[in-house]
């Protein structure tokens, strides 16, 4: 048959996610504590472009609600070989790749859509491919629409997902295409940065493959960064490969614990990662040199890792792992992208049979086998060629648009007078932009309330020169905020005017005092905050969390009991009020809210928090004390939906 590309709709049982919260994210979402032991040649850029905090985002927290049949617009490329099915409306998501002449699937395609918080905008799902572009961590895009185009070349169709990276403030684009003879699907990476300045850039390809005991990750490396979670901060080393740790740690079912290994592929070796199955079955993940990295995640076969993979698993399936490709060779860093310059590379997705004895046993007898079948397969030359000659009969062609993404692009092609990139159609602006609008049009920011905001240098140039509002200084809070300049942060919070009826003051308010230390007045902000809507759950949410981190579970425990019933009967809110009753002495009470239904099942809880377990052991800890008996915290079975534990700490 003829490569179709062809739209039509998809339907999946899961959670929906609300409307985004009004708050900007203005505490740090992704902990940057990162040590790495490290060779003085490696070159890795840890630490470099990370963020302090959220902003410029908004929250997309609202998903613990009943499961419901949901629908989204598909879009799929099909050939004789392959059946690749993409998600547009959910970060353009590689959602299946269906091997057509083995009737096996290459990817994990989830049977429900399970929203968790592991997002850098909360909301996360399992499943697919997903194309992280910027910053660190599940990208902000990745439960929104991202613009959807399609190019006819005359060879074969192309399905371009695109969007504008606000971090960064560049656009970036992926080519997808699945020529009529092609046992592999294609993926053409872009990213331009059409600044004048230096950006730190951040890109990995997330691949969701099923674990499968017996099966092998096969990857062209010596050593590999070994990434350790440990109490919210990340731990770097270097260790040989296959048996670094102790164990044969190409097997993904030998880990204990949850672990990155970032794979370290010499210089002049070809880029790929292989899965293989017992019987020998493999998915290939080859690319051009431009993406340098690999990586294997793992949840690892403790209790915690176990719970993860049910919270975000449909049903028929049981444990997953994370195949990845980045331009780093780590996700500890960043790389440096010059000005004006553009980054691109091909990736190939495909299914590689192999003896099972070619690539089980000897670690470099498995490579070596590996290379040369994927060097007979598909060769690197060919992955060249195919990146050369398709940077203007594809990447540089404009498209027909199918879905629109956000309004961002247009808003900085308002702001500069000129397109971002030639070939990309980034539409007009929508509710989101039309207060910066009125900045650029006006010179003020005009709308009743802020729903939106920006931090990058050139709209804080604007605001400090726009008209006189309350809304201009609580924007400039924001930004002196974002570049730790608590002191004029302040002063703006006070220059808007009156703090105490205004929840978008006082919770900046509360931030910049939790920062200076000043913990008693945080609190009292903070909770003076929450009390002017006590229907919003989201923000409600927030509020709790801080209260929490600063300790004061009497006001917690005040707040939840004001809520509005709705809120009291979210899980995330019980979890709160549990906290609040075990650290205030209610230890009976405060057990019984964990237990209900055989363990608090909370889908909004952060990965990484280990604050279930901890409340857990701390209410037994406390009865021990009462009852005048040692505790050890190692021989207390924590509830297995109170487990999200992901290391031996």
């Amino acid at each position: 048959m003829k490569t179709e590309l062809r739209f039509e709709p998809y339907k999946i049982t899961g959670h929906r996610v609300g409307d985004s919260s009004w708050y900007p994210a203005i505490r740090e979402l992704i902990k940057s504590e990162i040590s790495a032991e490290l060779d003085e040649d490696d070159g890795l850029f840890i630490g470099y472009g990370m963020m302090p905090d959220g902003l410029p985002y908004t929250m997309q927290d609202q998903y613990d609600t009943p499961e419901e049949e949901l629908t989204f617009q598909s879009a799929i490329l099909e050939n004789d070989y392959l059946k690749a099915t993409f998600l547009p409306e959910l970060g353009g998501r590689l959602w299946a790749l269906y091997d057509k002449v083995n009737k096996r699937d290459l990817i994990l395609e989830n049977t429900a859509f399970l929203p968790c918080n592991l997002g850098i905008r909360n909301a996360w799902f399992a499943g697919g491919v997903e194309f992280n572009c910027g910053r660190r961590g599940h990208d902000e895009q990745t439960v929104s629409p991202r613009f959807t185009a399609v190019i006819q070349t005359g060879k074969y169709p192309v399905l371009r997902i695109y969007e504008y990276q606000r971090d960064r403030g560049t656009p970036f684009q992926y080519d997808c295409f699945l020529p009529e003879d092609s046992r592999y699907l294609y993926i053409r990476g872009r990213i331009w940065n059409p600044n004048a300045y230096v950006v730190p850039m951040y890109w990995w390809s997330n691949i969701a493959a099923p674990e499968v005991p017996g099966s092998r990750v096969v990857v062209p490396a010596k050593d590999t960064f070994a990434n350790w979670y440990s109490g919210g901060s990340h731990a770097l080393a270097k260790l040989k490969m296959p048996d670094g740790e102790g164990f044969d740690g190409s097997y993904p079912v030998n880990f204990q614990y949850v672990k990155d290994h970032f794979y370290n592929i010499p210089e002049d070796t070809r880029r790929y990662e292989c899965l293989f199955m017992p019987d020998g079955y493999g998915f290939a993940h080859v690319s051009t040199r431009r993406l340098r990295g690999r990586k294997l995640f793992v949840w690892g076969q403790c209790q915690g890792g176990r719970h993860w993979n049910r919270k975000l698993l449909g049903p028929g399936l049981d444990n997953y792992i994370e195949l990845q490709g980045g331009l780093g060779r780590s996700q500890q860093e960043c790389l440096p992208m010059p000005p004006k310059t553009a980054w691109e590379w091909l990736e190939g997705y495909g299914a590689l049979v192999m003896k099972p004895e070619e690539v089980f046993g000897d670690w470099d007898a498995a490579i070596g086998n590996t290379m040369s079948a994927l060097d007979e397969q598909i060769p690197e030359s060919v992955l060249d060629s195919l990146l050369k000659e398709t940077r203007e009969t594809v990447a540089l062609q404009p498209g027909e648009v199918v879905i629109r993404g956000s309004g961002w692009g247009a808003l900085e092609e308002l702001r500069t007078g000129k397109k971002l990139a030639s070939q990309l159609d980034f539409g007009t602006v929508g509710k989101d932009q039309e207060a910066w609008v009125s900045l650029l049009n006006e010179g003020a920011l005009t709308s009743d309330e802020p729903v939106s905001y920006l931090v990058s240098d050139e709209w804080f140039e604007l605001l400090k020169n726009a008209k006189e509002s309350w809304q201009k200084h609580y924007h400039l809070a924001l930004n002196y905020y974002r570049r730790k300049d608590l002191e004029r942060a302040e002063k703006e919070i006070f220059c808007a005017g009156e703090i105490s009826g205004n929840r978008h003051l006082l919770h900046v308010l509360a931030n910049i005092r939790r920062l200076q230390g000043r913990s008693a007045e945080a609190a009292e902000l903070i909770f003076n905050a929450g009390k002017l809507n006590l229907s919003d759950a989201s923000f409600l949410k927030e509020v709790l969390k801080m209260l929490l981190g600063l300790e004061d579970y009497a006001k917690m425990y005040k707040l939840i009991a004001a809520c509005v019933p709705e809120v009291k009967a979210l899980p995330f809110i019980k979890f709160m009020k549990a906290c609040a009753l075990a650290h205030t002495g209610a230890l009976d009470e405060a057990e019984a809210i964990l237990m209900e239904n055989g363990g608090l099942d909370i889908p909004d809880i952060r990965e990484g928090e280990n604050s279930t377990s901890q409340v857990y052991l701390y209410i037994q800890e406390e009865r021990a004390k009462l009852e005048g008996k040692p505790f050890d915290p190692k021989k207390v079975q924590v509830p297995f939906l109170l487990d999200l534990r992901m290391s031996g700490d």
